[in-house]
């Protein structure tokens, strides 16, 4: 079991930044992708959504994952096989969590012959809008035999805060 950092963030600030730095990124890399795969079709007749939307499959993993509240804690476990603790990212924010990481996989050429290879690039990239909010220092995320387990503890309304609803 590995233990994986958290990153805090509290308000819109460098992190939040940084994040859209990746997103647009990323987004910049599907779209070149895109459309590489128009340039092979030799600009013949298809679909540009086709092109756009294979560019993601190929690009953005999506692996399978689920949310329980348990306890007065969100524990969300995403399966990322493959990925070692170094690679992974979480980024805890007040209503959400967001996973990122990156693998990659060459043959050099000392390798031998190389038949085919069906392993690549992978990104994961995924934002989990939580239904309420989590208090952000009290977020915990560990690797166990390829699953990634964060669990964030909901955020309790301060005492004497209570709902002011009533007259």
């Amino acid at each position: 079991m590995a233990n994986i950092p958290i990153t805090k963030v509290k308000e819109n600030g460098a992190e939040s930044l940084s994040l859209l730095g990746e997103m647009k990124a990323l987004a910049e890399r599907v779209r070149q992708r895109a459309y590489e795969l128009f340039q092979s079709r030799h600009s013949r007749a298809g679909s540009p959504l086709d092109d756009w939307l294979k560019a993601e499959r190929e690009l953005i993993w999506a692996p399978e994952s689920d949310l329980v509240e348990k306890n007065g804690q969100f524990q969300l476990q995403i399966a990322v096989p493959g990925f070692d603790a170094k690679d992974i990212k979480v980024t805890a924010f007040s209503d959400a969590l967001a996973v990122r990481a990156e693998s990659a996989h060459r043959h050099e050429k000392s390798d031998g012959n190389v038949y085919f290879c069906e392993f690549g690039e992978k990104t994961l990239f995924r934002k989990f809008e939580l239904p309420a909010p989590i208090d952000i220092d009290k977020v915990t995320a560990r690797l166990e035999k390829g699953v990634l387990q964060i669990s964030a503890a909901k955020n309790e309304p301060a005492p004497g805060k209570a709902s002011a609803t009533a007259a």
